[in-house]
């Protein structure tokens, strides 16, 4: 079981991964599949820059959680895709629903649960106490 989670950790983080480096190579034209249009320079910037560092967070938390059996760097890629998933059910309230809304709130709700249950059964870091905490 461990073996599978860690897995799809690794694959789906490979993924996003792969999707980071589209924004960065192709802003426009990855930014057009996600709906996002950019306005000039400072669009394209923003695109690239933005997204690129959260498929890159979330992808790398996830390879590097799954490769090292490190379960507290899967946190990281579950607080993204869960704060991601709060604010789009947040706009499809504020909003409305648009055509094809379910597929990235269930990639976001899946990434949370596969990294939130990869995050119970793997490892964590042991706490150490700092050296000014034992002085």
């Amino acid at each position: 079981m461990v073996m599978l989670v860690r897995t799809v950790l690794l694959v789906g983080g490979l993924l996003f991964i792969l999707i980071g480096a589209s924004f960065l190579l192709d802003p426009a034209g990855q930014g057009g599949d996600f709906g996002l249009t950019p306005k000039g320079n400072q669009g394209l910037s923003t695109i690239r820059a933005d997204f690129t560092a959260y498929f890159w967070v979330a992808g790398g938390a996830m390879v590097i959680g799954a490769w090292k059996r490190k379960g507290d760097l899967l946190l990281v890629a579950a607080a993204l895709m869960g704060i991601t998933f709060v604010a789009r059910g947040l706009s499809l309230a504020l909003d409305g629903f648009y055509p094809g809304w379910m597929m990235p709130m269930a990639v976001e709700a899946s990434t949370v649960i596969i990294a939130l249950f990869g995050s119970r059964v793997l490892p964590h870091a042991a706490l150490v106490p700092d050296q000014a905490d034992t002085l």
